[in-house]
């Protein structure tokens, strides 16, 4: 049977841990990570990742602090010490009729809203929005300072939707926050700083979720670390009407929603 440990992470306040490094300090290196990516997004999404939290699995949670559900969130992981809490740093708003905007508030970063004071709803828009740099980290520290004043431990950073690694100037400063908050950076499919593997089941069509899931974990590289990123969510009302503005796949040729299915 496979091992999954807690969630490792490689940059902690700007050193980087080596495999020489990690055995020389007789840990492990873990076959499978687990993270669970926009917790705090919605009711539907705390209430999975509480039953995830509830089977005693060592997973990690990645909570989007600017969301309406974030407070809910934190009152569920602080009963759950298996889960290991990161911030999803987020600069979108990516549903049609569901919206959020900045924690640091519109009028502090106005290069980061739209017209109604809201993220862009999709990494194209954000891409042509003019952002300043300048907005981007007076946004994402306030994330991240609501975040260790929660009351929970508050361990690593990791980019919501990609945008934070997107580009070198981005990464730079996702870098930079690391290292000023003296926290860890979980990896990006195209941005890893351990070499591990990755597979995200966001983007697998819905007829091969299972299979492409099973197929990950039972082949594990047995020479890094693995990492697995789910998008869950129990199905209900609330998620079946959400329309996502940023990705044609989540929702059918005639626009219903899929996102409920999906997660």
């Amino acid at each position: 049977m496979k091992r999954i440990l807690i969630l490792a992470f490689i940059l902690i306040g700007g050193v980087f841990i080596t495999d020489a490094s990690a055995q020389q300090a007789g840990n492990k290196l873990p076959r499978l990570l687990i993270r669970l990516d926009d917790i705090g997004m919605n009711h539907s999404v705390n209430m999975a990742m509480l039953k995830a939290a509830q089977t005693g699995m060592p997973l990690s949670a990645s909570v989007q602090f600017a969301c309406p559900w974030y407070q809910e969130a934190v009152e569920i992981l602080k009963q759950y010490p298996n889960v290991t809490v990161g911030v999803h740093l987020t600069l979108t708003s990516e549903w049609k009729n569901y919206r959020w905007g900045p924690v640091a508030g519109r009028t502090a970063v106005p290069s980061l809203v739209d017209s109604n004071g809201y993220f862009p709803q999709s990494t194209r828009a954000f891409a042509k929005s003019g952002y300043k740099l300048s907005e981007i980290e007076t946004e994402l520290s306030a994330q991240i300072e609501r975040a260790q004043e929660s009351g929970l431990k508050i361990t690593y950073i990791d980019p919501h939707m990609g945008i934070m690694l997107s580009t070198p100037e981005l990464r730079a400063l996702t870098e930079k926050l690391a290292r000023k908050y003296k926290l860890a950076i979980s990896t990006l499919s195209s941005v890893t700083y351990f070499g591990e593997t990755y597979k995200e089941m966001w983007g697998e069509p819905i007829a091969t979720k299972k299979k492409a899931f099973l197929a990950y974990v039972n082949n594990l590289n047995p020479d890094k670390p693995n990492l697995m990123v789910l998008h869950t969510a129990t199905p209900n009302p609330e998620m079946d009407v959400l329309v996502d503005m940023n990705s044609n796949m989540m929702n059918s040729k005639d626009g219903k929603p899929l996102t409920s299915v999906h997660r």
